[in-house]
């Protein structure tokens, strides 16, 4: 699974380690992703998404409506 949000983008970031004598390796921060699976009223169907925690806050905030509408907009097919 791709460490990417379908709502929000996030991706992974880099960074270094760095050690106790500071020697620095490289790192990534991935962001914490879930595969959640809604009901698509519009559709009457099942949609499963690709999102991060703070994504899965956003749908239950805005609605799973609305969320499918802006992941097409930024040209995700669902």
């Amino acid at each position: 699974m791709s460490a990417h949000c379908q709502l929000t983008g996030a991706r992974p970031g880099f960074g270094n380690r760095v050690s106790h004598s500071h020697r620095r390796t490289s790192r990534r921060f991935d962001p914490n992703i879930q595969r959640k699976r809604y009901w698509l009223p519009s559709e009457g169907r099942h949609v499963r998404l690709t999102l991060s925690a703070r994504a899965v806050k956003t749908v239950d905030g805005i609605g799973i409506e609305a969320a499918v509408a802006r992941i097409r907009a930024r040209g995700v097919k669902v």
